[in-house]
């Protein structure tokens, strides 16, 4: 059944306007009466009947009203933004693996500069994502920091906290995330093509950040991302 975002403030006098309503009435040709569910983006969703159909505004039905529980942990991801179309593709699997939060990093060796209306174009590819997966909950996407400015918010930060590395001394994700069982919060920070800079990696310890090794083969940026995200929900998804 199609899905759509409907925003918080919109459940009392429940219609889908702008995309939402465009996507409904111009590319899937709904029609009134059919049924589709809504999702709030914060854990809420409902199933609803389409009263009528314009191309600026629909108006709904709802029915029952259901939350749904957020996967655990939940997981931030500070990622060092990578080359190419590579950060959209990191956007919509992270959905799918449920991430609660995405801080796009330009560290030293990140050779793209995020333009204007990037953070805008992830956030719209994480609704897609969203809709396209049965995903209740919206991660947040935050505007793109330089790495030495968000560091230094996160020596208090809560939970769990991961950064993949090719230091010596790192220890197998598999380990450290067995030596932390009751995880219900976690960030994890990936580094650009390059890896992280030696400075940069020391100011991550500092902060309290554990490294961790992926194995013996090195990965591109994006399979690390989504080989550290899988093995965080595969270890304590209980769902």
């Amino acid at each position: 059944m199609a899905r759509f975002h409907l925003p918080p403030d919109s459940w009392q006098n429940p219609a889908l306007t702008g995309d939402e309503a465009r996507h409904l009435a111009q590319v899937l040709r709904m029609k009134p009466g059919d049924p589709v569910i809504v999702f709030d983006g914060h854990g809420r969703r409902a199933a609803a009947e389409i009263l009528s159909v314009s191309r600026d505004r629909v108006p709904l039905k709802l029915g029952e009203i259901l939350p749904s529980r957020a996967p655990l942990p939940a997981i931030t991801l500070a990622q060092a933004i990578p080359k190419g179309k590579n950060m959209d593709l990191i956007v919509q699997k992270s959905v799918e693996l449920g991430i609660a939060a995405i801080q796009p990093l330009v560290t030293r060796y990140t050779v793209v500069q995020p333009g204007d209306g990037k953070s805008e174009k992830w956030r719209r590819n994480a609704l897609e994502a969203c809709k396209q997966c049965g995903q209740d909950t919206l991660p947040a996407i935050a505007e793109p920091l330089a790495f030495d400015r968000w560091i230094a918010t996160q020596a208090d930060a809560p939970g769990l906290k991961l950064i993949a590395s090719l230091a010596p001394g790192a220890r197998p994700l598999r380990t450290v995330l067995r030596e932390n069982p009751a995880t219900t919060a976690a960030t994890l920070l990936v580094g650009p093509e390059g890896d992280f800079s030696a400075e940069e990696t020391t100011a991550a310890l500092a902060a309290g950040f554990l490294p961790i090794s992926l194995g013996s083969i090195v990965l591109r940026v994006e399979t690390a991302t989504l080989f550290c995200l899988s093995a965080l929900r595969y270890e304590f998804d209980e769902a």
